[in-house]
């Protein structure tokens, strides 16, 4: 099979044999897949500079087997705005995918899910775009959250076993109801349904993981914990 000139980005990469590269991305029409790109470490070979992640590319390759063979990239727009700790929430995206996405499993829909919350990334919402994929995410695997009959008066609990049940408020890990009405719609406002969505997202995703920590999240503990011991007073602290 001859692909060409596929939307796609770059989600992870590394060194394969003297001067190539096994790339992993996430296409918009045949979903997560793996790359080589031959010769892309080559002492004349500019597609190294275009092989990175967060830029919407186009892609051309061959595929006979479980990887493919790149023959051609270019870039269809700039890189994704992202820098600092940003890039941080980049890479948790792309670990996400990762983890989570079978290869050779379309997701369309998500695809552009992702290219929206990279962009939103750079701006001032960029937590609630975080959390609006990974939502969405759940709900592309086929693991949507059973938000529709959520009462806002009320507090829940998630569990992989039972989804959200009913708990008195103040219980530990509780959720209130008007959190998860304002997941369910997407329009995480305060800092408080930031919050309690974080928690429930992050329990369905550890489940999903099957007990696998993603390293980025624990990188960016590390880095921030590091930047606090060197400063002093309210310095660096972290978001």
């Amino acid at each position: 099979m001859r692909v060409q000139l596929e939307p796609a980005y770059v989600l992870a990469r590394r060194p394969y044999r003297e001067t190539s590269l096994l790339l992993e991305v996430f296409s918009e029409a045949h979903g997560r897949l793996g790359l080589v790109a031959r010769g892309a470490r080559g002492p004349r070979a500019g597609a190294q500079a275009i092989l990175q992640p967060f830029t919407p590319l186009l892609l051309s390759w061959s595929e006979t087997g479980e990887l493919g063979t790149l023959s051609a990239a270019e870039a269809a727009a700039p890189p994704a705005a992202i820098s600092g700790e940003r890039i941080f929430h980049g890479w948790y995206l792309n670990e996400l995918l990762l983890g989570l996405v079978p290869r050779h499993d379309p997701h369309p829909a998500l695809y552009h899910d992702y290219a929206a919350a990279l962009a939103q990334l750079a701006g001032d919402r960029a937590e609630a775009a975080l959390r609006i994929f990974e939502k969405r995410l759940l709900a592309a695997l086929g693991y949507a959250l059973p938000l529709g009959a959520v009462d806002p008066a009320r507090t829940y609990r998630y569990s992989a076993e039972r989804g959200l049940d009913p708990v008195p408020a103040g219980t530990a890990g509780g959720c209130s109801g008007t959190s998860l009405v304002a997941l369910r719609e997407e329009r995480l406002e305060s800092r408080e349904a930031l919050r309690e969505a974080r928690i429930v997202l992050r329990a369905a995703l550890a489940h999903r993981l099957g007990g696998r920590e993603l390293k980025t999240p624990r990188l960016l503990r590390a880095m921030r914990a590091g930047v606090v011991g060197r400063g002093s007073g309210n310095e660096a602290k972290g978001g």
